[in-house]
């Protein structure tokens, strides 16, 4: 027997874990690269404002780490506490992508760690630029196995099922199956973007507090920058995503899209509400569905009259895809026109309102990351494992579970909190003139 609230419950706090975790593992995958970037740029322009950039993201970035590290394990702590039945079914399974996701984190973990205690050590700086390469690469990776996990629970396949086990295993089968190419894509590019957009907010929001040091100029060109070019990116892994959805879990995308009767010509629905069952008020773009699901504006999409009421996700996810779509493309033509406006010298890119959007698009990046998760888990109800076994019957039956919430959510308020003041205090300590000018007397120059 299903114990409801302990379902109920479990679910919250997987949810709240999620939510949490995400923002420190977004974080962590998107910011070496920024520091890798920044550190090269440095050394190839021999400036030393990059170089400092690159320094300073790398001590915000290890408090981040080590909040993200807790959370990480909370995950994995709740895996086996909540969803005992799950692991018990697939534990074998998704043993190994998990067991090399630890593994990456630490690998990028001991090259950070060098990396961050032997500033000033090289003559050549090319040399210390080369530990950034594995920190990177690690990051990445840590991303690209938990999210195999993930990719799994949507399209599972390299097992056989005997008796309701899972034998003859193939974990590598099952690691790269049809889900793994597009959610790792999309989750890794994303993690870029978020972190790039993370960045210029902090120098926009510097600038507009009267810090107009050079410093802060250049830390928002680049990530801007590379802010527009992986938001592109994410936009056109988006469409690959949209196209893998049509063809191996078509309810989703028709839960999505609000597309209810299968039809040629599928319109696609943004926004509107539901009025019994009949959708109002929504922005319809002809063939648009049709050309997402196959490229092909004349194409039938399968709606969701194909599928049994019990299988079909909850009709809410409409809006957090419309959320995820509608800041991605905002962030797009704002990336765009500052990179435009800089080059061809438009002085409303250096305008307060201007660097108030700059600013408000580091917390709607990460709402859209957060609104993407939630599309990705919510979607792919009423099943834990797609076809094979329903999230009701993946939950453990304790009744304790609302004491766990409480608990973790009390954890995650500190985590987050300290966080902020510890960062705060960080930066506010030693700001960007003070280390330029030690830097100088370090060298025994004198600034001009």
């Amino acid at each position: 027997m299903v114990n409801e609230d302990a379902l109920f419950w479990s679910r919250i706090l997987t949810e709240t874990t999620l939510s949490f975790h995400i923002i420190y593992a977004t974080i962590g995958v998107g910011v070496p690269l920024m520091i890798m970037i920044a550190q090269w740029i440095g050394i190839k322009k021999n400036d030393e404002h990059y170089i400092l950039l690159a320094r300073r993201w790398t001590r915000g970035f290890v408090i981040t780490v080590a909040v993200g590290v807790v959370t990480g394990t909370a995950i994995g702590l709740q895996l086996s506490l909540l969803w005992p039945n799950f692991m018990e079914l697939a534990g074998n399974v998704i043993a190994l992508p998990l067991f090399m996701e630890t593994f990456a984190f630490f690998f990028e973990a001991i090259f950070l760690g060098i990396y961050l205690y032997t500033w000033d050590k090289f003559e050549d700086q090319r040399k210390h630029l080369l530990l950034l390469i594995p920190v990177a690469i690690g990051a990445a990776f840590s991303a690209v196995f938990i999210t195999m996990v993930n990719a799994f629970m949507n399209a599972p396949q390299g097992f056989d099922i005997v008796n309701g086990e899972l034998i003859n295993v193939n974990p590598i089968i099952a690691m790269f199956n049809p889900a793994m190419p597009t959610k790792v894509a999309h989750v890794v590019v994303t993690a870029f973007m978020t972190a790039a957009f993370l960045l210029a907010s902090i120098a926009a929001f510097r600038l507009l507090k009267g810090s107009n040091h050079v410093y802060h100029k250049k830390a928002l060109f680049l990530t801007m920058k590379l802010g527009l070019i992986f938001s592109i990116a994410t936009a056109v892994i988006g469409d690959f995503s949209g196209k893998y959805l049509a063809e191996y879990q078509p309810e989703k995308l028709a839960a999505a899209e609000w597309h209810f009767e299968s039809e040629e010509n599928a319109p696609l629905i943004l926004y509107g509400v539901l009025d019994n069952g009949e959708v109002k008020y929504a922005i319809k773009v002809p063939f648009a569905l049709s050309v997402l699901a196959h490229n092909d504006p004349t194409a039938e999409v399968i709606g969701l009259d194909q599928f049994p009421e019990d299988e079909i996700p909850p009709l809410y996810i409409h809006y957090l895809f419309d959320i995820m779509v509608t800041i991605g493309m905002w962030m797009v033509l704002l990336s765009f026109v500052y990179w435009i406006g800089m080059k061809r010298g438009w002085p409303i890119v250096h305008s307060r309102w201007f660097r108030w959007l700059i600013v408000l698009g580091g917390p709607l990046s990460i709402i859209a990351i957060e609104a993407g998760w939630w599309l990705t888990e919510v979607g792919r109800q009423p099943w834990v494992l797609r076809g094979l076994m329903r999230t009701a019957d993946a939950a453990t039956s304790s009744n304790h579970v609302d004491l766990m919430l409480m608990l973790f959510a009390g954890l995650y308020i500190i985590l987050g909190i300290g966080t902020i003041v510890v960062l705060s205090r960080m930066f506010r300590r030693n700001p960007v003139e003070k280390e330029l000018d030690d830097l100088e007397n370090e060298k025994g120059g004198v600034r001009t």
